[in-house]
């Protein structure tokens, strides 16, 4: 049972930071996937969904990077400046349309980090097989879309599992 309320981005921290390590089955096979019906694909976008769900945060099918942004743009909820709990759409080749997306869990001077589905630590960038708590400069960054979340006053939880 979690201590963060449904709805709140204390509780889709603690989701997305329960699945760092998750590694997939060969071919982009997750249970993100599987979740969005998009199982062999990349799955950036369908571990957000899934996560947001599990979490019970209302956000957009952001299975395609470049749909999400067109939903957040419609909805003006798409900025350049990050928050803490945005979904940060990636282009990792200077482009203009995303080709990546994480979640925001910190911001600092020229550099965020985000929990990410389908990543790694030296290959691909936008296709790695695992979920990681990534440290990114904002020059990656496009846009950040903002979801609306229920209010939540206390501390976030910590971006490390705690192991029992």
């Amino acid at each position: 049972m979690s201590q963060y309320a449904q709805g709140t981005l204390a509780r889709l921290i603690e989701v997305a930071v329960g699945e760092i390590g998750y590694i997939e089955t060969p071919d982009n096979i997750t249970k993100y996937g599987a979740f969005t019906h998009h199982n062999g694909q990349p799955w950036c976008g369908s571990f957000l969904n899934w996560c947001a769900a599990q979490a019970g945060v209302k956000i957009p099918n952001v299975v395609s990077t470049i749909d999400g942004q067109q939903y957040f743009k419609a909805a003006n909820q798409l900025f350049t400046t990050p928050k803490i709990g945005d979904l940060v759409f990636y282009n990792f080749t200077k482009g203009k349309q995303p080709e990546h997306i994480g979640l925001v869990v910190e911001v600092d001077k020229g550099a965020i980090k985000s929990i990410e589905g389908n990543t790694s630590g030296t290959s691909s960038q936008a296709n790695g097989g695992e979920v990681m708590l990534k440290s990114r400069p904002l020059s990656f960054a496009l846009s950040f879309g903002r979801p609306t979340y229920i209010p939540y006053l206390g501390a976030l939880p910590p971006l490390m599992k705690v192991v029992k």
